[in-house]
């Protein structure tokens, strides 16, 4: 074949590119691998010029994490020596050694400036700086060891120590505020004894209020009206009383058809019949009685009344004496014997031309109208209740002694709990079922507080076990006295329970809820005015 011209082969020019590019890409690798080597290769470089280094860096901010953390630093040296230090002078104040702990504390003083000064300049201690007070504070710590005994043997001994006595505080402390603000729940603040006084003068004063009340007697037929809304609150806190009442009225649709009955004591019955005779509650019916009055509420049919006449009993919840005292004040509030507390249990007999009823606290607000609950289909159970069982506290076993045989036998302790506060009863249901009967029956096998320790929430779990009807969580929002309430919850909850010890009346009240409680007081009215309500 013949060859082509010369013209057409290939540009010399373009062989010598070729040769060029190999020859540079070896000597970029020759040149990768000499500088691979050297980084191999351990730094000599003197210390202080890392130093330097590390300084020309720190100019623009100390790195205190950096700095810390660093084996040459002369911070973390001096910050360890301090917290042993400061070990030392706590035991040395146990020991009484008070003049070694004062030149210690002095000299914890003195390193503590020095940290102070290098944070505040932004760069680290150097060695000439800090020489001095790094050897005297080994020095104070090398005395406490060696000439005063304090290693580490009795330093961990002497901390171990200090926990336990620190803890013992602490429990003390926490039981002594347990118990003031137990006290403070049950004491009655002066401007409320105050109004109450009052309103007994003005009710005997004044015969105008009597002959508003025997006008009231008219109304009797509605009293025993089944066609309207029945709520009973027994209370002997007037005030209280008056917002449940005020509350429910000014958020009710048909506030003519609600009748509030009314109980107290002897001691709060006339100031109680003043208050709301000279009140009006949008045309709410209210009728106020008396405990004392109820002929069949006596010691041989009423186990509480019973036990108040045991001297063991009287002891226990009013003086602690048969125990030395150990028995916590929680449980020795009279309020757990008081037949106001009780009564709940007696509503039959309380009301009998009754067949439905609403039972509410005196520490709950209404928001929202209560007519409806009147309509909800108890399933052939007497009492409506909201459940509390979304926590595992809440259930039947936080309640009850679930080591006696008589309840473990009995009773589910996965069961739910609920809340008394907020109840609708059907009091038909509860005459067929004899619900006061199975009251009784618990409460006198509890005579020895075997069972349960307090309060009317166990027996009514006991009492009304298989016969409660799960209500919607909004119609009864606790917690409000004692703990935070999800907001979501307080806005929508038809009732809020002020249940626990902050009461909304009591300064130790929880002051994001007291406006909740106290737009229902009517704070113009001359008798809380005289009496410094705010």
């Amino acid at each position: 074949m013949r060859r082509r011209p010369t013209d057409f082969r290939r540009p010399v020019k373009r062989r010598f590119s070729k040769l060029f590019w190999l020859t540079f890409c070896g000597l970029v690798i020759l040149l990768f691998i000499v500088l691979s080597s050297q980084d191999k290769q351990p730094s000599s470089k003197p210390t202080i010029v890392q130093r330097s280094y590390k300084h020309n860096r720190i100019t623009e901010g100390l790195n205190i994490t950096e700095e810390m953390l660093s084996p040459h630093s002369i911070t973390r040296q001096l910050n360890d020596q301090i917290s042993l230090a400061k070990a030392v002078v706590m035991i040395a104040k146990e020991s009484n050694n008070l003049q070694f702990a004062w030149e210690l504390s002095a000299q914890i003083r003195n390193s503590q400036i020095l940290l102070s000064n290098a944070a505040t300049r932004q760069t680290p201690l150097s060695a000439k700086e800090s020489e001095t007070a790094i050897r005297d504070m080994a020095l104070f710590l090398y005395q406490a060891q060696q000439q005063l005994h304090y290693d580490s043997a009795t330093m961990i001994m002497k901390l171990k120590a200090k926990i336990q006595s620190l803890e013992e505080q602490t429990n003390s402390v926490s039981e002594k505020s347990s118990k003031y603000g137990q006290i403070a729940a049950e004491e009655v603040p002066k401007s409320l004894y105050c109004f109450g006084v009052r309103l007994t003068v003005e009710w005997f004063r004044n015969s105008n209020l009597q002959r508003k009340l025997s006008e009231g007697k008219r109304i009797a037929e509605k009293l025993m009206d089944n066609n309207l809304y029945h709520f009973c609150v027994f209370s002997d806190n007037i005030l209280a009383t008056s917002v449940v009442v005020n509350s429910t009225a000014l958020n009710s649709k048909h506030p003519n058809m609600v009748v509030f009955h009314i109980v107290t004591d002897e001691i709060n019955y006339a100031p109680m019949k003043a208050w709301f005779s000279m009140n009006s509650f949008r045309g709410v019916t209210i009728e106020v009685q008396k405990f004392e009055d109820f002929g069949w509420l006596n010691a041989s049919y009423v186990p509480v009344l019973k036990q108040l006449q045991d001297s063991d009993t009287q002891n226990y919840y009013f003086s602690g004496n048969n125990d030395d005292g150990k028995t916590p004040i929680k449980y020795r509030n009279p309020k757990y014997l008081s037949m106001l507390n009780h009564l709940r249990f007696y509503i039959p007999e309380v009301f009998p031309a009754l067949n439905k009823v609403v039972f509410l606290d005196d520490d709950v607000v209404v928001q929202k109208d209560l007519s409806p609950l009147f309509s909800i289909d108890l399933k052939g159970n007497v009492n409506g209740a909201v459940e509390t069982c979304m926590e595992t506290f809440h259930r039947y076993h936080k309640y009850l002694n679930y080591s006696h045989p008589l309840i473990r036998s009995h009773f589910d302790p996965d069961a739910c709990g609920w809340a008394f506060g907020m109840n609708i009863f059907d009091l038909v249901e509860w005459r067929k079922k004899n619900v006061t009967g199975i009251y009784h029956y618990w409460q006198e096998r509890n005579i020895d507080r075997t069972l349960w320790k307090l309060g009317t929430l166990p027996p009514g779990l006991l009492t009304f076990y298989g016969l409660t009807e799960p209500l919607d969580p909004k119609w009864h929002v606790l917690g409000l006295g004692y703990t935070n309430v999800d907001p979501q919850l307080i806005e929508k909850g038809a009732v809020l329970h002020f249940n626990g010890n902050s009461k909304p009346w009591l300064k130790i009240g929880i002051e994001k809820y007291k406006p909740l409680w106290e737009k229902y007081v009517n704070y113009s009215h001359p008798s809380l005015q005289q009496c410094n309500f705010h």
